[in-house]
């Protein structure tokens, strides 16, 4: 294995191991900001050491054991909480294992504990992306569209939170999984969504192994609460975006649009199953949530051989009702694109028009305005739209597509 592979290797640990090893020194410590800064010092090490003397037999052993020895020299340096030095002292013994509770599956566990409900949401969401999903902090400012400082701060706050108030990181039990299950599904569906149109520098444009392990854990979650209709329904979009994603990308590495796309290629074994799980929230007779409807959307565009055959007004109404759940720029976005399909783009354009003081950082309200003003003639305005979508696009198929786009208007 040469040095490149090495740190491929170290990369692809960081996202099987980082939670794991900040959760280890965060219980032994009591201190997640030491738990986080020595996991991250033990990454680094791995990175200068590992190409040059070849990958131990253990890699998460070593890292958690030079992890758990970086947390030492810290507080030895800081020359505090001596009682804490004596408990370091055990840190070179196993730990015995923690019981698993309600939750069997270890990362699910984690994320579990880490969604404290003395958070606020969005807090704890964040919190969560960064600890145990390891996404970094600029992909996580850009799933909740603010400023990468803004994000690092909200971080900080919820870290100072936990310490502020002693909260204890514990496994939650049975009782405990209502209270915590709605930021669980958040963190899954930005997890999703960050693999499904990855935005990380250097990155696969459609990473499957982010979106295969939000799959699979939105199902264990599915099996220990199957009466949550939200943990269906974000089962069943899940699966029904997933089934798009072998014609997401062309050959030559661009963005295909929905409209584009060669739906032959669609897995129609995953259709099946997200219109399945669909109709049956839709039996189930109660008040359908965000990602219920989100999920009926999805199976409106997968029911339809062809474009031209969209029920458009049957996904507008669905967005109608979204709307009241969700008042958000986000969502009175994705319903202006499809107001477009059913009355015409200059409708449309004017109420995208209306959300340029919220979303004028966002790549895709650009993208949306420039299709739009494309479709109605306008070629400047439109060349314009697409620059600066592409100025603000982190996903290099996206990117691609955009400016293939914007070249074609001459």
């Amino acid at each position: 294995m040469n040095g490149t592979d090495v740190r491929a290797a170290i990369t692809q640990a960081h996202r099987a191991e980082w939670a794991r090893v900040v959760a280890v020194l965060t219980r032994r410590f009591g201190d997640l900001d030491i738990a986080e800064e020595a996991t991250a010092e033990a990454f680094a090490t791995a990175v200068q050491r590992w190409p040059a003397d070849g990958v131990p037999p253990g890699p998460g052993a070593w890292l958690t054991t030079t992890a758990s020895r970086k947390a030492i020299d810290r507080i030895r340096r800081e020359n505090r909480r001596d009682d804490k030095q004596k408990e370091a002292q055990l840190l070179y013994d196993d730990d015995p294992p923690e019981p698993a509770g309600a939750i069997g599956d270890e990362r699910l566990r984690l994320i579990f504990t880490c969604c404290h409900p003395a958070l606020a949401m969005e807090s704890r969401v964040a919190l969560t992306l960064r600890m145990v999903a390891g996404l970094t902090v600029p992909e996580i400012a850009r799933a909740f569209l603010v400023q990468e400082s803004a994000m690092g701060q909200r971080i900080t706050r919820a870290k100072a939170k936990i310490k502020a108030a002693r909260i204890p990181y514990r496994v939650p039990s049975a009782e405990d999984l209502p209270g915590r299950v709605a930021g669980v599904l958040a963190v899954l569906f930005l997890v999703f969504n960050e693999g499904y149109l990855a935005t990380g520098p250097g990155t696969d444009p459609v990473r499957h192994d982010m979106t295969a392990e939000a799959i699979r854990l939105t199902r264990l979650i599915r099996a220990l609460m199957p009466e949550d209709g939200e943990a269906t329904g974000l089962l069943a979009l899940m699966l029904l975006t997933e089934a798009r994603r072998p014609a997401r990308v062309s050959g030559g590495g661009e963005l295909v649009a929905l409209g584009e796309q060669d739906r032959g290629s669609w897995d129609a074994a995953l259709i099946a199953e997200g219109h399945r799980l669909v109709r049956e929230r839709l039996a189930s007779g109660d008040a359908p949530g965000r990602y219920q409807i989100l999920a009926a959307i999805n199976a409106v565009h997968t029911s339809a051989r062809d474009v031209r055959d969209t029920d458009w007004s049957q996904v507008v109404a669905l967005y109608d009702r979204l709307a009241h759940l969700d008042p958000s720029p986000i969502v009175a976005l994705n319903r202006a694109i499809a107001v477009a399909e059913l009355d015409g783009p200059e409708v449309a354009l004017a109420s995208v028009d209306r959300l340029g003081d919220r979303l004028a950082g966002y790549h895709a309200y650009h993208a949306t305005r420039a299709d739009l003003l494309r479709r109605l003639g306008l070629g400047r305005q439109a060349h314009a739209a697409y620059g600066e979508a592409i100025g603000l696009a982190g996903n290099t198929a996206e990117i691609a597509y955009l400016r293939r786009r914007r070249d074609q208007l001459g």
